[in-house]
């Protein structure tokens, strides 16, 4: 049987609000225990508390104290002092729980016993810790990125690739993100003309690896030409049958068509002579060198002598280049020669193996483009004859790309060449448009060190990996209707220029080509801001005039041309 609750009588103050004033009447109407402190209290009065739910009681590193009951009151001035025996009284055990041995659950647990309101607090004290600390590192990251970028600007804005003179009058300057926007579509090129010959590829050169690495050697008496598109007798002659309207060569159209990757300094000689167009190279032009690191974030030393600057590398990859292109090639005296001999080269003179394709492409009902293009091997593949472009990659210091070759070429090639994607990303891709535009069967890239760090004199082969150019093109997403797009409005824009000399300059400190009106007699004197010695261009870096002829200048060339003209 249940019982009943008994509240028990309650005594009636006629006269106001609380108990009758007499205690005698309340102790003897009331069954209530006596002795029972009582705060009397008036509406203007602080209330005491009945339970503090707000203490954190399983804080390990709160200092306990003498009573952590959330009922104890001792210290609250609403009752009397002399409540000492109530120290020894607990209504509720104080002591935290005890804690598991799996933590997420239990956390998630100690949260949901929280009341509402501390819980809000907690979370919003936790939101604005966490966004202090965002702030903080933003502005970190703002700070060293701005001290990157700042340094790498004023690299490339501290040169330009010719000195803009004060009589040159500026006619256009087009930027680069109008250049991605293009596109255009021309048909298969036909062949002209095939000069030169070519030695067949050492197939023994793919077993290379980094612990069976090869050294690279020195051709010395093997003489190679950079010869711009007004020097080459072939050139002229087609322009004098009225082959085509505009002419070029590979290297200087895939300048134009990997432009918007570019990020040092370049410049074009554009001359309209009646109703064609040639596109030329200044002598001792950038685009006779290699650019090395040129659009990684991390800056290169600023002085020119310093072996890591970006001049003493361009200078060191170009001659690793081009005996890298002659090391990997079958030396026995085979050679497949075509239409015509070198067109450069004199009676009896050794010549590195190269051919030159002169194609004909079709840009309008009107207008085609022919274009001397350079193939510098050959290989037999299925009995039949595949063309072949060799380049070569070279690596200065590790710290700065901070991809060890030796340790990484074997087990993570594809780190390492998207490294080199990422820190020459227009080399790459200008190596990639000259070989789709001498329809190379295959591009060989060589992975070319230094011995040492500090050594730039004596290098070592480590791989040499082989790629379809189509399949490149589209692994480094280089369009080949946008490269033909950027080359057909350029031309565009020069055919509705008057005869005369013009200039192709890409700001050195914005992402944007200058168009300038010159003098016919420009580039002829002394226009060159910094001419290349002829050391830099025919020998490797460190070595006297007569140690090595790798490169003969375009100054020899043009020479050589009028002899032949005449």
């Amino acid at each position: 049987m249940v019982g009943g609750f008994e509240v028990g009588a309650v005594p009636y103050n006629p006269d106001g609000w609380g108990p009758p004033e007499s205690t005698a009447t309340l102790a003897a109407s009331s069954n209530l225990p006596l002795n029972v402190p009582f705060a009397p209290f008036s509406r203007s009065d602080k209330l005491g508390r009945i339970a503090d739910w707000t203490r954190t009681m399983n804080n390990p590193g709160r200092p306990k104290a003498a009573s952590d009951s959330v009922f104890d009151f001792t210290n609250d001035d609403s009752f009397p002092a002399n409540a000492d025996e109530d120290m020894s009284f607990r209504l509720v055990d104080g002591k935290p729980p005890p804690r598991p041995k799996f933590g997420p659950k239990w956390r998630f647990n100690q949260q949901r016993t929280q009341l509402p309101q501390r819980r809000d607090e907690e979370v919003e004290a936790r939101k604005r810790e966490a966004e202090k600390e965002r702030a903080r590192r933003d502005r970190l990251y703002n700070l060293n990125r701005s001290n990157v970028n700042a340094t790498r600007r004023e690299a490339a804005v501290f040169k330009s690739s010719v000195e803009i003179q004060p009589e040159w009058n500026m006619l256009d300057q087009i930027p680069f993100s109008t250049f991605s926007k293009l596109s255009f579509s021309v048909a298969e090129p036909e062949d002209l003309l095939l000069c030169g010959g070519l030695e067949f590829y050492d197939r023994t050169n793919d077993r290379i690896t980094p612990k069976n690495e090869r050294r690279l050697e020195r051709f010395k008496n093997r003489n190679f030409f950079k010869v711009t598109t007004t020097d080459d007798p072939v050139i002229r002659r087609l322009a004098n049958e009225d082959k085509a309207t505009v002419f070029a060569t590979d290297a200087i159209l895939s300048t134009l068509m990997c432009a918007t990757r570019s990020v040092y300094s370049w410049d074009i000689v554009v001359q309209r002579v009646g109703n064609k167009l040639f596109f030329d190279k200044r002598d001792g032009s950038q685009l006779d060198l290699l650019a090395v690191h040129e659009t990684s974030q991390e800056p290169l030393p600023e002085a020119k002598d310093d072996i890591n600057s970006a001049y003493s590398l361009s200078v060191e990859a170009a001659y690793i280049n081009q005996n890298f292109s002659q090391q990997v090639l079958v030396r026995d005296g085979n050679k497949v020669a075509f239409d015509e001999p070198n067109p450069f080269a004199n009676e009896g003179e050794e010549v590195a193996s190269v051919a030159y394709r002169y194609r004909r492409w079709k840009l309008d009902d009107d207008m085609y483009l022919v274009a001397r293009c350079e193939v510098q091997s050959v290989m037999e593949v299925n009995k039949q004859r595949s063309f072949l472009t060799l380049n070569a990659l070279n690596e200065f210091d590790p710290k700065y790309s901070g991809v060890d070759w030796r340790q990484k070429l074997e087990t993570q090639r594809g780190a390492v060449l998207a490294t080199e994607l990422k820190n020459n990303a227009n080399k790459l891709a200008k190596w990639t448009a000259q070989a789709l535009l001498a329809s190379a069967d295959m591009m060989k890239l060589g992975y070319v060190s230094r011995v040492h760090p500090r050594d730039h004199f004596n290098h070592v082969i480590l791989a040499v990996v082989g790629y379809k150019p189509k399949d490149f093109a589209a692994q480094i997403n280089l369009n080949t209707s946008n490269m033909w797009g950027i080359v057909k409005s350029i031309v565009d824009l020069c055919m509705k220029l008057n005869e005369g000399k013009y200039v192709l300059v890409k700001d050195p400190s914005k992402p944007q080509v200058r168009i300038y009106e010159v003098p016919a007699d420009a580039f002829e004197n002394d226009y060159v801001e910094e001419p290349l010695a002829e050391e830099d261009q025919v020998q490797p870096p460190g070595e006297d005039e007569n140690g090595a002829t790798a490169n003969a200048g375009t100054d020899d060339a043009a020479e050589k041309v009028d002899a032949a003209q005449a």
